[in-house]
């Protein structure tokens, strides 16, 4: 395994105000930077992420699980408890849940070579959903694995697993795909978000999925970030991304 190099985290937020305002301004300057291109070598460590909330939102629970992305063992798992740092904002959700998410991938202890977020990655209003974010401040791989659609449109879908439609902007460019990962499922939204390009994509996603619907590595994540192997009603709520 690849043991962890430097990669720009501490100052990630540094020159965010706190404001919705200046955090869309952000966005729109790192949408910029997204690369979809597939820039990556071989996959050998692929991690998954994911965040729940506990005690009414107040405390973000981080998830990240790290796979052998061959076998898909898993071969570690970190979680960040950290106080919320602001309410819930529509189309922000990455301010609100990467502070949590990066600390938890730092307890790792291991770059991984391909990172699954929970949410979105360029299949976003702005461009920059919390996979696209992750991806541009870290400067690694992702791709976002979301339950539902943020924005966009598409046309009809199969009901054979990998089935695969375009996902669309109001201008009719493609940002993403709506894919059919097992046979008469709901489908997921798959979008790149860093180093990925938009074809890549739901091929790696599809590559990773066994038994359930979500890929291993962000079902997994999902599990850890949720406690649903924890049947208690102070169980942390899970979220869907964006």
């Amino acid at each position: 395994m690849t043991v962890n190099t430097p990669r720009p985290r501490a100052d990630a937020f540094s020159e965010w105000d706190g404001s919705p305002a200046a955090a869309r301004e952000i966005q729109k300057q790192l949408a910029g930077k997204v690369v979809l291109e597939d820039d990556f070598g071989p996959l050998r460590l692929i991690a998954g992420v994911d965040v729940g909330f506990e005690a009414g939102g107040e405390i973000t629970r981080a998830a990240a699980v790290l796979l052998d992305a061959e076998t898909l063992e898993p071969l570690a798992q970190a979680l960040a408890r950290i106080p919320t740092c602001m309410p819930y904002i529509p189309g922000l959700l990455s301010f609100r849940e990467l502070p949590a998410v990066l600390q938890a991938l730092d307890s790792l202890g291991y770059t991984p070579d391909l990172i699954l977020s929970d949410g979105h990655g360029i299949a976003h209003p702005r461009g920059l959903g919390i996979a696209a974010h992750l991806g541009v401040i870290t400067g690694l791989p992702t791709i976002g694995v979301a339950k539902k659609i943020l924005t966009g449109h598409h046309a009809p879908l199969g009901e054979r697993r990998g089935e695969r439609v375009d996902l669309l902007d109001k201008g009719g460019s493609v940002i993403g795909s709506v894919l059919r990962s097992k046979d008469k499922v709901r489908p997921l939204i798959i979008s790149p978000g860093n180093r990925v390009s938009l074809a890549s994509a739901p091929q790696l996603v599809l590559r990773y999925v066994t038994r359930y619907r979500l890929p291993e590595p962000t079902r997994l994540a999902d599990r850890l970030a949720s406690r649903r192997d924890e049947k208690r009603a102070d169980a942390p709520q899970a979220t869907d991304g964006e």
